[in-house]
């Protein structure tokens, strides 16, 4: 069966963008159409900064003739490694106009991964941010054979370098400046010749199932997918956003670059990941991503000051949520509701929701997306339930984030939305989901057989994603990724993402790996969230020194094992996935870090190394054993490696008889 749906056509060439043919093309348009208006923020030693559009043209265009000056040629590679700070906007901005290509990195890699993609794409130039990124690079640069200067923001701890190869970023502009009428006509001519089919950026995957791949986006897929998003949500110049999440992950990129060069609107840096929550209070977003593991945080965060409330507060609290989560979705979609149920809602709005909303920072949000891998159901409607326009986006790096989205008003929990404007999607006879549309990359950089296998010569491109569409509503649903959804013994679906879901929506569980492909029944590791579990503790005067020994606390036990049994209930009610119940688990006695290649950058579990590195425990998990003793290899912040030891208590979990429950109904 293939089944095939299209989103609205609205552009189909640099004509419909009139003319806009790049990233820098539309730096100079802002420059002029919007001089005055502020296109960026940053927080720095507690007040923001502020750069118009002008302000920023000029600023980009001193880097970008320093960067010719210093000799980058059209064509090179210029790694960018930092937090969200304009600067590193600006460099790569900076480096399309002088026709060199961009590379952000994930600024918290590892010394071996930055190696990797620095090496693979050939960079000889870095923009990084401060001595800490300085040695990583050092401590390769023996390895990285092209590799010629080095641009640092931050000059703390770094006057005693050698500075031959190594330039502090003001001082490049400086130079740009000075070598102005040097430069200048160079400048222009490598920008006349940006256009649809020049490489804008070039993206690496997060690594899930092996190294990460160099995906390369020309500026045809950046403008349009923005261009098109833009009108889909009518983002204006007026939105704010918060620029916070990791600048080499594509979503950053098409929310702080695509949309916000083709819009205009404001790009706010925070001061710090430890301010971030102040921030987004200050600035009051009215466009607001993030992942669903920010949600969950955030929601574990209410739920823990809930606790530490007075009992008047809590119970207001509570019947209010209560009463939102039966009306509140209803009325963010303008579905009837009754007078009175509206009335009750004001009146939570006024007491609990609004104050509540003003301090997650969402008071002003009009578009909120969550995307990167499923939410919890209920963690999604908690959202909406308070008024927030919260909905989901389906999307990859090589589609230029965008594949699906929901439409206002047609917002669901179990659903990703319709085909995004220009978009079109065919499902496999597997059920595999394939895409193709002007966000489509061009290619895997120096790697044409994983483009080959990945995009055909008509441009579909496979997702390793498997759902459906609904017949009734058009909306694609996704089951899970395709090589993880898989058959039980008994020939019944295995999608552990599903029930990973569900359990995480729980305050206290951070993660949660499920196993029980080709088996008999299913059995899961569990994290526990370290904040939730410890603020109880506290309350309840529960000493413990460590993750491991909270994680193994009986109390703490009985409670997950509580969680899971409301999971497997919720989980038997769907026919389809009942089998996918839990039968037995364990509480890992670490959390699963990216720097022990447990997760990925963007903190997806690797399942299959997961698995291998653990196997001992799941094998346990299968043997009917009480406990198991373990020692796992661990990787500390500095670099060095270590172990730990424990010893684990696995828990059996009730399971519900789906025969038992037809029979009752």
């Amino acid at each position: 069966m293939r089944i095939k749906r299209e989103g609205r056509i609205l552009a189909k060439s640099s004509q419909a963008t009139g003319g806009l043919g790049s990233v820098p093309a539309l730096l100079q348009r802002n420059a002029t159409l919007f001089a005055d208006k502020d296109a960026y923020r940053e927080k720095e030693f507690g007040i923001w900064q502020r750069w118009t559009w002008a302000e920023t043209a000029k600023e980009i265009e001193a880097l970008a003739l320093g960067f010719i000056n210093l000799g980058v040629q059209e064509g090179d590679f210029v790694a960018v490694i930092g937090r969200n700070r304009p600067y590193f906007y600006w460099a790569m901005v900076a480096a399309q106009s002088a026709g060199a290509i961009p590379v952000p990195v994930y600024h918290d890699s590892a010394s071996d991964e930055m190696e990797y993609i620095l090496s693979h794409c050939g960079a000889k130039y870095a923009v990084v941010e401060d001595q800490e990124q300085v040695d990583k690079i050092i401590d390769i640069q023996e390895h990285l054979h092209q590799f010629e200067h080095m641009i640092y923001v931050d000059p703390r701890g770094m006057r005693k370098y050698d500075h031959h190869q190594l330039h502090r970023y003001s001082d490049i502009q400086e130079q740009g400046r000075a070598s102005y009428y040097e430069w200048i006509d160079d400048l222009n001519a490598r920008r006349d010749k940006l256009n649809y089919d020049s490489t804008c950026v070039m993206l690496y995957t997060s690594g899930t199932t092996g190294k990460p791949k160099g995906v390369v986006l020309s500026n045809r897929n950046v403008i349009e997918s923005a261009k098109n998003s833009s009108e889909f949500d009518n983002l204006s110049a007026g939105e704010e956003i918060l620029a916070y999440l990791p600048m080499a992950w594509v979503g950053d990129f098409i929310f702080s670059i695509g949309q916000a060069y083709w819009t205009g609107f404001c790009v706010n840096c925070p001061e710090s990941a430890d301010t971030m929550m102040t921030d987004l209070r200050e600035i009051g977003p009215t466009y607001y991503f993030a992942p669903p593991r920010v949600f969950e945080t955030q929601l574990t965060n209410v739920m823990i000051r809930m606790e530490d409330a007075g009992n008047f507060k809590r119970r207001m609290f509570h019947h209010f949520m209560g009463h939102a989560k039966k009306v509140g979705g209803d009325i963010l979609d303008g579905k009837p509701v009754g007078f009175m149920d509206r009335m009750k809602y004001a009146l939570g709005n006024a007491l609990v929701f609004g104050p509540l909303k003003d301090t997650l920072g969402f008071g002003r949000v009009r578009v909120g997306y969550t995307a990167g891998e499923a939410i919890g159901p209920e963690i999604f409607e908690f959202y909406r339930s308070l008024g927030i326009n919260l909905k989901q986006l389906y999307g990859q790096t090589e589609a230029t984030v965008f594949i699906t989205a929901q439409p206002d008003g047609e917002v669901r929990a179990d659903t990703v939305g319709v085909p995004s404007p220009d978009v079109e999607i065919r499902i496999a006879d597997n059920g595999e989901i394939f895409y193709r549309s002007p966000g489509t990359f061009v290619e895997y950089y120096n790697n044409p057989e994983s483009t080959a296998s990945t995009k055909d010569a008509e441009g579909w491109v496979a997702t390793g994603d498997a759902g459906f569409f609904e017949d009734q509503t058009g909306h694609l649903r996704i089951i899970d990724r395709a090589k993880d959804v898989g058959k039980m013994a008994d020939g019944s679906m295995f999608a552990p993402k599903y029930v990973e879901n569900k359990l995480k929506f729980y305050p206290d569980i951070l993660e949660a790996v499920l196993f029980g492909n080709g088996r008999d029944r299913c059995v899961a590791f569990i994290n526990i969230d370290l904040s939730a579990v410890g603020n109880w503790a506290e309350r309840n005067n529960i000493a413990y020194a460590s993750y491991q020994e909270l994680a193994g606390h009986p109390k703490v036990l009985d409670s997950i094992q509580g969680h899971v049994e409301e999971v497997n209930k919720s989980v038997a009610a769907d026919p389809m996935l009942a089998g996918c119940q839990i039968h037995r688990f364990l509480i890992l006695h670490k959390e699963l870090d990216a720097d022990d290649g447990e997760m990925t950058r963007t903190r997806k579990v690797r399942r299959v190394i997961v698995a291998d590195k653990f196997s001992d425990l799941v094998d346990a998990l299968y043997d009917g054993s009480d406990k198991i003793s373990t020692t796992t290899e661990v990787t500390y912040e500095d670099g060095r490696k270590g172990s730990i030891s424990a010893t684990l208590d696995l828990r059996d979990a009730a399971i519900v008889s789906t025969a038992n429950k037809v029979a009752a109904e």
